[in-house]
């Protein structure tokens, strides 16, 4: 099998017949259709179908998956960071608390990018406490199979809506410490400020519950004017979020670029007290990330 690097080089016609002749397809988006759709992904326009192929860049992405088909969970995770040629400036690292103190952590962080973010942060908290954590992430990540080991999938707006709380008493009961990035979307840009939207309470109250200290990530980075104009519109006036369909596209523009990991000191889960709501202590641990 030739190497991937050389397969995505190639122009579109060669690319797709050493891929079709040699390797099974992980990403295939007639098949994503038919799971979500059923019967009716066959109404779906043929060109939207292609057009939706080349912004996931299913040809690009499968040739990696296949490349790196023998990798799960960290090492993965770490193949993925060298394949997008991120280089990562780690800030605080000493303040991640030492694997061996017998004790669960929530580590929560902003989301500016949607997905090399995921990916580093997991590389580096994988590789510290040797793959004991866990992701909440959404379903659709479910299809890579070097991540799904990590992975508690949620689909809060599909029929696993119901069972959503579930998913997290499962990931928050677990030997595993837990990731999270609790604004559940990447960031946005309001009045020209990039930032996440209000994160969600569930890491303060779940933290509280099973006694685990919270440790506040900062990651920097963000992406296209393009993306942030189209998150925003699809905000304000859709019923479903289009910008996560090009989250891909995003991830390849940022290939090759420097991103900054910065760690805060833990949280103690007792500073959660009563004399703030769980959502306003959330907002709390959004500032002092953004503080970083």
């Amino acid at each position: 099998m030739k190497d991937y690097h050389y397969i995505c080089n190639l122009n579109r016609q060669e690319s797709k017949k050493i891929l079709y002749e040699n390797m099974e397809k992980t990403i295939d988006i007639d098949q994503i259709l038919k799971g979500k759709m059923g019967v009716k992904s066959k109404y779906v326009p043929s060109f939207l179908v292609g057009w939706l192929k080349r912004i996931v860049h299913q040809d690009q992405v499968n040739a990696f998956l296949w490349e790196s088909r023998d990798k799960t969970g960290t090492e993965w995770l770490e193949e993925c960071v060298r394949y997008l040629d991120m280089t990562l400036e780690i800030n605080g690292k000493e303040n991640l608390p030492s694997p061996g103190d017998g004790r669960l952590y929530t580590f929560v962080s902003n989301h500016p990018l949607g997905g090399e973010d995921g990916v580093a942060l997991g590389a580096i908290i994988g590789r510290h406490y040797d793959s004991r954590f866990r992701y909440l992430v959404n379903d659709l990540l479910m299809n890579l199979p070097g991540l799904a080991p990590l992975c508690i999938p949620i689909n809060k707006t599909g029929s696993q809506a119901r069972s959503f709380p579930a998913m997290v008493e499962t990931g928050f009961q677990s030997e595993n410490h837990m990731l999270m990035f609790p604004a559940g979307l990447c960031s946005r840009r309001k009045k020209g400020v990039i930032r996440d939207l209000p994160w969600k309470k569930t890491f303060v109250t779940k933290s509280v519950q099973y006694h685990r200290d919270v440790v506040p990530i900062h990651f920097s980075g963000c992406n296209s004017n393009f993306f942030y104009r189209l998150a925003n519109f699809s905000d304000r006036f859709l019923p479903f979020n289009l910008a996560m369909i090009f989250l891909v596209d995003e991830m390849y523009k940022n290939v090759h670029k420097s991103f900054t990991v910065t760690i805060g000191k833990p949280i103690p889960w007792q500073t959660f007290d009563k004399s703030k709501s769980p959502n306003e202590w959330a907002k709390f641990v959004q500032d002092r990330v953004y503080n970083l």
